[in-house]
């Protein structure tokens, strides 16, 4: 039973990922369009950071391996992210 332990953080890890980096794509897109972009940044920089922190205490229960697992799952969607940035934006967008 403790495999699905680490499989259900390596899940959440992968979750707080997409947040993690979902919100900056955000940031980065409204950003663009702002007469104080670095408000955006500001913000955004302290709830992802706080959100992804607090994440990772809560899911790794003081466990080394829980917390490694959920790491993981943060640096997949973090390399997905890498590979998804480097596509060119369609249709000239620049404003969400």
């Amino acid at each position: 039973m403790e495999y699905w332990s680490y499989v259900l953080a390596a899940g959440a890890g992968f979750l707080l990922g997409m947040l993690f980096f979902g919100g900056l794509w955000l940031t980065v897109r409204r950003s663009l369009c702002s007469k104080r972009p670095w408000l955006w940044f500001l913000v955004s920089m302290v709830v992802r950071t706080g959100v992804a922190v607090a994440g990772f205490a809560w899911i790794s229960g003081g466990s080394a391996l829980r917390l490694l697992c959920c790491a993981a799952g943060f640096a997949l969607v973090k390399l997905a992210a890498l590979r998804f940035a480097r596509q060119p934006v369609k249709g000239g967008e620049s404003c969400i």
